[in-house]
């Protein structure tokens, strides 16, 4: 599938690109990350090592335990907004190795960061909310979320199981999601995956081994089986919730189009240009506070992130100005809500509409 953009409509980013690179200039800051993100990675996996120490060798009491099971959840969820995110798109470090250092802590999950880099550099931020090349909203067949995928009876209930099945995404990305990859060697419905180099064949199945004998084998010969499946399986539980979430309520909400290649066509001209495109299909949500920008890694910034992914999110806030200024001067879709609170109720919204509708 090839998708052409419209170039006529370029001026918007071509200033908004310039003022942004003159903030940077004038500032003499680097568009990649700082000390600040430095430290938080640093925290991030030191406090993951910690965690897993004292569950594993220490075994403190079972209402201890699940808080710290939680938390284990939690922190892989913010090692991959955090560090994970940044290292894929070039963005934590000057230094390349160091990006890729970053990007492959994604295996120590349990995923694998050479898919997630076609998957989502790629298919998501260029074609985004394109049905059948966006992977990211091909949920199916137990969610609908863009008005021309098919329809099932269970979907006009969608609003109401989405929490409970958003749990899972984690488990079924390690488990499924990446073996369908490996062995389809397809990305989305009109995207064929990159030729794996021996290294990356090697890496794959490297690292799934290593997360299974790191978080199953070791775990059940110390503490025993049926704990470490209760506390692996409630980890992956909490790390699906979180990071489900946070992905939907950047392009599955009201007021955010979704687009659809013509049938059996192998081209696709779209109306807008690329940068208009990503305003008409993103949006931002609490913008305004600190605590959810630190724990997000900037992605409730997500229109800043999709225009200028090579740009660390200790950087978004700034950029948002920036921003919002231009797309006032060009009359250009700025999509925004003001908490996180409000962001998953449009979700909901969304999705309740999208399961009912014809």
């Amino acid at each position: 599938m090839q998708v052409k953009f419209n170039t006529t409509q370029a001026q918007f980013f071509f200033t908004l690109r310039s003022r942004v690179n003159e903030y940077f200039k004038t500032n003499q800051k680097k568009s990649t990350g700082n000390f600040k993100l430095f430290f938080k990675a640093a925290l991030l996996l030191s406090s993951l090592v910690t965690l897993y120490t004292v569950l594993v060798f220490f075994t403190p009491p079972v209402w201890i335990s699940f808080i710290l099971v939680g938390l284990v959840g939690v922190n892989m969820a913010l090692i991959g907004f955090n560090i994970m995110h940044d290292g894929s798109h070039g963005s934590f470090s000057t230094n390349g190795k160091i990006n890729s250092f970053m990007a492959y802590t994604l295996n120590l999950l349990g995923a694998n960061a050479f898919f997630w880099t076609q998957k989502h550099n790629v298919n998501h931020h260029t074609y985004t909310n394109i049905e059948g090349i966006d992977d990211d909203i091909d949920i199916r067949p137990f969610f609908r979320v863009h008005p021309d995928q098919p329809k099932k009876w269970f979907h006009k209930y969608q609003h109401l199981y989405s929490l409970f099945l958003y749990t899972l995404t984690f488990f079924f990305w390690v488990y499924y999601n990446d073996f369908k990859k490996y062995f389809t060697l397809k990305i989305a419905d009109h995207t064929s995956i990159k030729k794996l180099s021996f290294k990356e064949h090697v890496i794959f199945w490297a690292s799934k081994l290593i997360h299974i004998a790191i978080f199953i084998v070791l775990p059940m010969y110390m503490v025993g089986v049926i704990p470490t499946i209760i506390g692996y399986s409630s980890a992956l539980l909490v790390t699906g919730l979180i990071v489900a979430v946070v992905f939907q309520l950047a392009h599955i909400v009201d007021d955010i189009q979704f687009l659809t290649p013509e049938p059996e066509s192998t081209k696709m001209d779209v109306e807008a240009d690329w940068a208009i495109h990503q305003m008409q299909t993103t949006a931002n949500f609490a913008t305004k506070s600190k605590f959810l920008t630190w724990m997000l890694g900037g992605l409730n910034f997500q229109v800043e992130h999709h225009l200028f992914p090579r740009i660390s999110h200790v950087h978004y806030p700034k950029l948002n100005e920036i921003l919002k200024t231009t797309a006032m001067e060009f009359n250009v879709q700025y999509v925004e809500f003001p908490t996180m609170r409000s962001a998953v109720k449009s979700h909901m919204i969304h999705l309740r509409k999208i399961g009912r509708a014809a």
